[in-house]
């Protein structure tokens, strides 16, 4: 493989990780602050659905885009009343996410379109374009550099390049801030939160919503940047590879980004190489596709004993009178 093909590659890491990066970012924000949300699968193909229907509609893509979120943001405030509100079991109200989201989305998108569940295919303004970097062009026969910068940094959809900035602004939120280290003490031990005056149930509720929209972000790029429209289950199961991705990354914004890029990678990976040879044997196309998945067994049955997840995490506070 010739450098070129190298920098195909990665380019098709980043976009495929993307949606994964999203997905990552929430549930860091939701689980930091003490909320287990398994419901990130079901709000993302939500978001995917509605925004893709809504961009259809108006033929507008940041109009599809807000319809996402707005999505994920409902039920992302329907996990917060069971879990924050009335202190309900949050991995019970997550999977309760994923079974709605699921079937609503072929119901409703029956009922309005006719098509098995479908949208119409997404063209022009309806979805996101790709942008060319500055200079890009113009650098792109400098050696070395110059290919990196035209072929693999330029030429994404804007929701690629929002993903990576939200790195560093959620490092950025939650250890520079002072809404961070409330958020990251209500999920170590929101007793003492309380004793100080601060809202245990108003910052649960804010992180929530965060993860809600970061979501909706997420299901928003996959009906209307990565794909040209919204299918049946078109999440499939990336929001479960997102919460693996989270435990390999301890809970950290940096090792999220890696953790993320390495699914992504996979999944280039067994999308490129569609069959391989490994000492004369090969390597069946069912195995490259479900690289990623077993992936995600792999660092859940090694990983989640090592990563120490928030204290309080998985547990609904009731304030001591």
């Amino acid at each position: 493989m010739d450098f070129l093909g190298l920098l195909q590659i990665l380019d098709s890491t980043l976009r495929l990780a993307t949606p994964l990066l999203f997905a990552c970012l929430a549930g860091l924000f939701s689980e930091r602050a003490g909320i287990f949300d398994i419901g990130l699968e079901g709000k993302m193909l939500a978001s995917a659905f509605l925004s893709a229907a809504a961009a259809s509609y108006t033929g507008n893509v940041w109009l599809g885009c807000l319809a996402g979120i707005g999505a994920s943001l409902m039920l992302a405030a329907i996990h917060g009343v069971a879990s924050i509100t009335f202190r309900g079991n949050q991995l019970i109200s997550g999977v309760a996410i994923n079974f709605l989201a699921s079937g609503l989305t072929v119901v409703v998108g029956e009922a309005w379109f006719g098509l098995g569940g479908r949208t119409p295919q997404l063209m022009g303004a309806a979805r996101f374009q790709e942008i060319d970097l500055p200079f890009a062009r113009e650098i792109a026969d400098v050696p070395l550099l110059g290919p990196i910068y035209a072929n693999l940094l330029s030429g994404h959809s804007a929701l690629v390049y929002i993903g990576l900035l939200c790195v560093p602004l959620t490092w950025w939120v939650l250890y520079r801030t002072r809404f961070g280290l409330r958020l990251r003490a209500v999920g170590e031990n929101p007793a003492a939160v309380d004793t100080a005056g601060v809202s245990v149930v108003g910052l649960r509720y804010a992180a929530v919503m965060i993860c809600g929209l970061l979501t909706g972000l997420a299901g928003a790029y996959l009906a209307t940047a990565l794909s040209a429209g919204f299918v049946k289950e078109m999440s499939a199961g990336r929001g479960f590879i997102a919460l693996a991705a989270l435990i390999f990354a301890k809970w950290r914004p940096w090792y999220a980004l890696g953790a993320t890029l390495l699914f992504g990678l996979l999944e280039a990976l067994g999308n490129r190489f569609q069959t391989i040879e490994v000492f004369d044997i090969t390597v069946p196309t069912q195995f490259m596709q479900a690289l990623p998945y077993i992936l995600t067994v792999v660092i859940l049955a090694g990983f989640v004993g090592r990563a120490i997840p928030p204290r309080a995490g998985g547990e609904p506070y009731i304030k001591e009178r």
